[in-house]
């Protein structure tokens, strides 16, 4: 390994170091407090329901971990949008699981809760995933209702998409360990079976004190909505039970009964070790994401060995594209390249940079794997497309706008890994959040922008020194200078891994030596969902 390897490696492992102190933080939740206060009611955490409830020593894959990082200062953050959820197995059935964090404004849903609780019930109606819900939340955060409750992507929109998936035939079930009020208490009545806690577990349009101010009524939680009375009045809940374990066994009983459903049919042989260790992933890719690297030796890291077939490799070498195998499942891999290339005696570094016959390859590989119902993944590292006269005249945005449309009309599963940049319309070209993606993830280095810090940084600069000498103000090269800083800083902020987790876009930063394990659990719950659309392409130049 040489010094340069070595260098990444080290960066990349502090990265790494910072990332697991703030996983560790937001897995505190709303803090110690609440959870004392919490077991005193004999209330495991959220994050102990769901151990307690999937598969001894089976992988959970979380999802918005860092849903909310860094945001609602004045509110007291809300650690992992007030949702602990993921993808795990009960009774050997991969399901989405998800837990309201009652230690976090009582569960109370703030607008990023909404928002990754509606892009959870999005993976479970894409991939077919049976829905565990594990409700405990006090309902909308009432300071913000205005950016969570009225418009179509707020919180309405659950209640539809349990509707919606009922009608798809994806069976939810949700275990009531607490309050479950007003607009949210419909969505365990509208799941499949509704189990409830004695004592903790209650479900109303109104609590005791609204129903007092409404019509003058005195009476108590239980009495209006706890487990005794819906089980044995009203008739809404299914099951009681005296413990959060009885409760949660009762759904690992009800999951383990489900029945085959149909599977897409991805083919799948038996799983072979990387060529590469995939801890030697951390030395290819330098954590500012500038230096040159061979794309295909963080692909050795994560593919099957000897399963990686280049497609046109010696064309088009700016995106490195090729079949291969991910703990036996097949996949077709699309891949940015940043490696340094000789051209008689110039040398000329591939930053990344979409070229004309870069994305017209890619848009035929797309082609091909649709055509063979063969999974995507991207691998994205892309500064954009090339730009420039001689680009233009060659036609970079009709060959850019193909590769766009191969990618927006694909059919078969796509799952985007951001192990670099993800800059301007190469974010969209490869699989962006915006393109629907399966499943997206960010290595900790991730940036992710309209454009690169640097570049932004100067045009706003110029666009900031040109009004004021309309103006007929002057700025001297030291404002200049602390002006440009100043934005660097600012926009560099925006780009960075966490800025997008915590907006959810992406669901989850990710260690990068675990990046084949993420891909495979994404393959595995996408052949959930048969494929019921034909590949057409849309209409474009050629």
């Amino acid at each position: 390994m040489n010094l340069e390897f070595n260098k990444n490696e080290d960066a990349m492992k502090m990265a790494l170091s910072q990332w697991k102190q703030r996983r560790n933080k937001i897995e505190e939740g709303g803090g110690k407090k609440a959870l004392e206060k919490a077991k005193a009611k004999n209330k495991l955490s959220p994050r102990e329901r769901i151990q307690y409830l999937t598969d001894k020593d089976s992988d959970f894959t979380e999802i918005g971990t860092f849903a909310g990082y860094d945001m609602y200062k004045e509110e007291g953050g809300c650690p992992a949008g007030g949702t602990v959820a993921g993808i795990g197995y009960i009774s050997g059935r991969q399901c989405m699981i998800v837990a309201n964090d009652y230690t976090v404004k009582a569960g109370a849903w703030f607008p990023i809760t909404g928002k990754k609780n509606l892009r959870l019930q999005e993976i479970a109606m894409e991939n077919h995933l049976p829905v565990v819900y594990i409700v405990d939340s006090a309902g909308v955060y009432l300071p913000m209702q205005d950016e969570i409750f009225p418009d179509k992507e707020h919180f309405g929109r659950i209640f539809r998409n349990n509707a919606r998936m009922s009608a798809m035939g994806i069976t939810q079930i949700a275990a009531v360990m607490g309050p479950c009020v007003a607009g949210g208490a419909y969505l365990p009545i509208m799941s499949d079976e509704t189990l409830m806690v004695e004592e903790n577990a209650s479900i109303f349009l109104a609590g005791p004190y609204l129903v007092k101010a409404a019509i003058g009524e005195d009476i108590d939680a239980e009495s209006l909505g706890g487990a005794k009375m819906h089980n044995e009045i009203s008739g809404i809940a299914d099951y009681k039970f005296k413990t959060e374990q009885e409760c949660l066994d009762q759904v690992k009983r009800i999951i383990g009964k489900l029945g085959d459903t149909p599977r897409a049919g991805f083919d799948r042989i038996a799983s072979k070790a990387p060529k590469t260790d995939p801890g030697q992933i951390y030395g290819y890719v330098s954590v500012d994401n500038t230096k040159p690297y061979d794309v295909t030796d963080v692909i050795n890291c994560i593919v099957d060995e000897d399963s990686f077939d280049q497609f046109k490799q010696e064309y088009g070498k700016t995106i490195v594209c090729g079949y291969a195998r991910i703990d036996g499942w097949a996949v077709g891999i699309v891949a940015n390249q940043r490696l340094i290339v000789k051209s008689g005696k110039k040398e000329m570094q591939l930053g990344g940079v979409i070229y004309n016959d870069s994305a017209d390859k890619a848009a035929r590989f797309i082609q091909n794997c649709n055509q063979k119902k063969i999974p995507l993944l991207f691998l994205q590292d892309v500064t954009g497309f090339m730009v420039g006269s001689r680009s233009e005249q060659s036609g970079i945005i009709k060959d850019g706008a193909k590769l766009v449309n191969a990618v927006a009309n694909s059919v078969v599963p796509k799952i985007t890994i951001v192990v670099g940049n993800s800059y301007g319309a190469g974010n969209y070209a490869m699989c962006g959040k915006a393109y629907d993606p399966r499943f997206i993830y960010a290595w900790p280095n991730a940036k992710i922008a309209v454009m690169g810090g640097e570049q932004a940084a100067k045009t706003l600069l110029q666009i900031q020194v040109a009004s004021a000498k309309s103006k007929g103000e002057t700025i001297d090269a030291d404002k200049e200078k602390e002006l440009l800083d100043k934005i660097t800083a600012r926009y560099n902020e925006q780009t960075s891994s966490y800025y997008a987790a915590a907006r959810l876009w992406v669901d989850d930063i990710i260690d990068p030596s675990l990046t084949r394990k993420y891909v495979s659990e994404a393959i595995k719950a996408a052949d959930n969902a048969p494929i019921k659309e034909e590949w057409k392409s849309g209409v474009f130049q050629v």
